[in-house]
């Protein structure tokens, strides 16, 4: 559903990421871990289309997608997280919602989406910027998942938010990947959280993927080495 072939790409004249390769395939869940600085938001910036691909390919349900901009990107079928939520804080959840539907939806937003996150529908009226941040953050899955995508990045999702609901969020990201038969490739530091969702792990380690292991044979020790500091 998902490929990455080689990507290189950077900031100004700074290589950041390095030949990086992964196959991810339909409602599979991978994490990409590692440390600040390491690479993972350029990783996710990169599939996006925010930062410019410098050489390899990106590719959606077999199309390739490197050129595009990165709308048309989200029209390819991916959709991004980005670190920090970004919702529109002057605007109501509904409206966050609606500014992720395409235009054929007409502002009706699905009914799966509040089923999901019941609270965005009990809240739909008020400010983004008064919710707290599970809830932005469940805001943001929400309006990301209103593009009806294929894929989903998540980058740094349990940022800012308290135990119990990183722990709701896990058990979400499960239901969304099972309801939509989704692909979901999720950027994180805690290991926690990635054990409970992640069909496979990957750890990068400036710009280049280090380790790889699957949910069955995933070597807790090894990857906490590389997340502390």
């Amino acid at each position: 559903m998902f490929q990455i072939s080689n990507l290189v790409s950077g900031y100004g004249q700074s290589r950041i990421l390095h030949e990086l390769s992964l196959d991810v395939a339909k409602r599979e869940i991978v994490a990409v871990m590692g440390r600040n600085g390491m690479g993972k938001t350029t990783l996710f910036k990169s599939l996006m289309g925010i930062l410019p691909t410098w050489a390899g390919s990106i590719s959606v349900d077999g199309r390739d997608v490197s050129a595009q901009e990165t709308h048309q990107r989200v029209a390819s079928g991916i959709a991004y997280v980005p670190q920090g939520r970004m919702i529109f804080p002057s605007m109501t959840v509904l409206e966050n919602i609606q500014t992720g539907l395409p235009a054929s939806a007409k502002g009706q937003v699905p009914d799966d989406l509040f089923a999901l996150f019941p609270v965005l529908h009990e809240m739909r009226g008020r400010k983004g910027g008064n919710l707290s941040g599970g809830q932005q953050q469940q805001l943001a899955i929400a309006r990301a998942l209103a593009t009806n995508p294929k894929v989903l990045l998540l980058d740094e999702p349990t940022e800012g938010i308290q135990p119990s609901i990183i722990k709701d969020i896990a058990r979400t990201l499960k239901e969304i990947r099972n309801m939509r038969d989704l692909t979901i490739v999720v950027s994180e530091q805690v290991l926690s959280f990635t054990l409970d969702i992640a069909d496979r792990f990957l750890v990068i380690e400036k710009g280049r993927f280090v380790v790889e292991e699957t949910r069955d044979k995933v070597d807790e020790a090894t990857i906490s080495r590389y997340l502390s500091v």
